[in-house]
């Protein structure tokens, strides 16, 4: 069992900058691939980021590739997701996820199904 709790969320002005941060519990924190999603009113859950056990490799959607860094810090069972140059329609409630499938990042990374744990959620508002 894994659980998992976001943080780092709120309200910022377009072009602003948000770290998130997911703490898992656990010891097997490092056998888990983590993912970020994210849904906003009215609208389906979409992958935002993927990054491997190792951190060794990161996958993207396109909406936010270049302005998004995903990275984990094993030893302190946390991920991260450092978002910058954030528009409007990043807004959105922030989950983060983790999935034991695609801990080398083999797999559909984009797809929520694939994915064994999730968080609460955070919200991120970004006004223009």
């Amino acid at each position: 069992q894994v659980q998992l709790v976001e943080s780092g969320g709120g309200l910022v002005q377009a072009g602003d900058s948000l770290r998130l941060s997911c703490a898992a519990s656990g010891r097997t924190f490092i056998t888990y691939a983590m993912g970020w999603f994210r849904q906003a009113p009215g609208k389906e859950r979409e992958f935002v980021a993927l990054i491997t056990w190792s951190g060794g490799a990161t996958y993207y959607a396109d909406s936010v590739k270049g302005r998004f860094t995903v990275s984990r810090d094993n030893a302190k069972n946390t991920v991260y997701l450092q978002m910058n140059s954030l528009k409007p329609e990043d807004t959105a409630v922030y989950y983060c996820a983790a999935s034991r499938k695609l801990r080398s990042g083999n797999g559909n990374y984009y797809e929520a199904y694939e994915y064994d744990y999730w968080g609460q959620g955070t919200q991120v508002t970004v006004s223009s």
